[in-house]
């Protein structure tokens, strides 16, 4: 038997023709899904996409890009409420390994609608399954794409995202002493200069001044990753301006102290695994340091 090129040759000798061999099925260009990312990526018409996703959905077509993809575009047409009700409604149709990819553009989409406290109980289930070593679907690194381009995300710095967004969360209730303690925790994990401008300003706000100064001063001197970001340096500069008119106009205390006592049950339940989990000679968590050997041996 002649041999062509792309046929590969057994290992008793015979020679199998590349014409047998299985290749994956191409995707069915008149599928509801791939009629949808068509409609959305190329026609630009994303009222159609959506008709098309809503398709993909109810004939099991790619259920988990369809459901996720319909909400992006749901979001982008200011309809996130009704993005929420189709994540709501279908994810059970999802698999298990698209149900935390589903609850990221759920807290994006709580955020978008103000919807502050279900955002803040999705970021509390999201810490906890990191406590219980769930996260990523068990691994301690996982692959993110942002712009088109892949990178490699790992638990410390989902951690520290999850904590800036539920501190973010707590700012706009006005509860300061709450998410400062949360961009502590977030600052020891995976400092960076945005995080630490947003606990300033929770500092300010219960007016602790002597407290805020050194952390502003930090990212002027560029302490922290971002601190060159030139958004990052003038936010830090305007807010040591405002630090230094407050310190100079306030004799007393304003009313936002009220929230210095704050007793957030669930910032207790974190300070508490904090202490647990922190020996007296290093500020981070081992599940942090080494994921794997000590993802059997915590109890949240």
């Amino acid at each position: 038997m002649k041999r062509m090129k792309g046929d590969k040759r057994c290992d008793d000798g015979d020679i199998i023709s590349s014409q047998f061999h299985h290749h994956p099925p191409l995707a069915d260009p008149d599928s509801p899904y791939v009629r949808a990312k068509h409609l959305q990526l190329v026609e630009k018409d994303p009222d159609a996409a959506i008709v098309f996703f809503w398709k993909a959905i109810h004939v099991g077509d790619r259920v988990d890009s369809a459901l996720k993809d319909m909400a992006v575009v749901l979001k982008q047409q200011d309809r996130a409420e009704v993005a929420i009700d189709a994540i709501r409604s279908f994810r059970d149709r999802c698999s298990v390994q698209a149900q935390e990819s589903l609850d990221n553009v759920l807290i994006d989409l709580y955020k978008k609608c103000g919807r502050l406290e279900e955002q803040i109980e999705l970021l509390k289930q999201k810490l906890w399954m990191i406590c219980r070593g769930s996260v990523f679907n068990g691994k301690p690194t996982k692959t993110a794409r942002s712009h088109g381009k892949k990178f490699r995300v790992t638990v410390e710095q989902e951690t520290s995202r999850i904590l800036g967004n539920l501190g973010w969360a707590y700012m706009q209730l006005g509860k300061y002493a709450a998410a400062e303690l949360v961009y502590q925790k977030a600052q020891v994990i995976n400092p960076d200069s945005n995080k630490a401008c947003n606990l300033a300003y929770c500092l300010i706000k219960q007016a602790r001044y002597a407290e805020a100064r050194p952390v502003l001063e930090d990212v002027l001197r560029g302490a922290f990753a971002g601190s060159d970001d030139p958004k990052s340096r003038s936010r830090a500069e305007e807010m040591m301006s405002e630090l230094s008119q407050s310190q100079s106009q306030s004799a007393s205390p304003p009313e936002w102290t009220s929230f210095v006592g704050l007793a957030d049950p669930f910032i207790e339940e974190i300070d508490q695994l904090m202490r647990e989990w922190v020996p007296s000679r290093s500020k981070r968590l081992p599940v942090f340091e080494e994921i794997s050997p000590f993802r059997n041996q915590f109890v949240c």
